[in-house]
């Protein structure tokens, strides 16, 4: 049964088989996980170990991976990658991005979006771009166009490792643009025109993209 101090607003616990019965697992399978450490300790009061939503988020998860094909050991070095992300909090700078539309999703649906493609090392790489954060049990992409292109990218069969490193260094060059626009702005106009002016910058990098890139296709003719 849960905890019978639960209050208002407060997380559920539950003892090892009922957590288990509401994972769809049995209590070894359960146990097994916690030796692997593919979930978090137990809160321990006394000889009793409470398990909470987070850990039933986790086996879940833990399920729904191994569906699409991931193995226990890749689970338990992505769960490492995880838990060790940076907060959403960090990711955002405890503010939302201007235009763009933070996406909240689970691990199995980051799986769907990158059907076997999202292997520790490009989770870690995708925390330190600052394309994700975490947030509890889910995780937050910073951008919703971002995702969908890159996910689009990998469809067509570009590796994610290189989708990844091909936007660090587009943020190189976005960065220095936005440097560019922002000096030319400042110096014939106050600070607050660059917010009603970015969308001109926008427009420039987005025009000159679609030439550079004409260019490039005429070059291969």
């Amino acid at each position: 049964m849960a905890a019978d101090n639960e209050g208002p607003g407060e997380r559920r616990e539950y003892r090892m088989e009922e957590l288990a019965r509401l994972a769809g697992i049995t209590v070894r399978t359960l146990r097994f996980y916690r030796e692997r450490k593919l979930i978090p300790p137990p809160r321990r009061e006394g000889r009793i170990a409470w398990y909470d939503d987070h850990h039933l988020a986790r086996l879940r998860t833990i399920t729904a991976l191994l569906e699409r094909g991931h193995t226990l050991s890749g689970i338990a070095e992505l769960a490492e990658a995880f838990d060790h992300g940076r907060d959403v909090g960090d990711l955002l700078g405890m503010e939302v991005p201007t235009e763009e539309t933070p996406v909240r999703l689970t691990p199995e649906e980051l799986a769907d979006h990158f059907a076997g493609e999202v292997t520790p090392e490009n989770l870690a790489a995708a925390l330190d771009l600052g394309y994700l954060g975490v947030d509890g049990e889910e995780i937050v992409h910073i951008s919703r166009r971002l995702l969908d292109v890159s996910s689009a990218l990998v469809r067509e069969g570009i590796p994610l490792a290189e989708v990844l490193r091909a936007g660090r260094e587009a943020r190189a060059h976005a960065d220095a643009l936005a440097d560019l626009f922002a000096g030319l702005i400042l110096r014939h106009a106050p600070e607050e025109a660059l917010h009603r002016l970015r969308p001109l910058a926008r427009s420039v990098v987005d025009a000159e993209l679609s030439l550079a890139l004409d260019r490039r296709l005429h070059k291969k003719e």
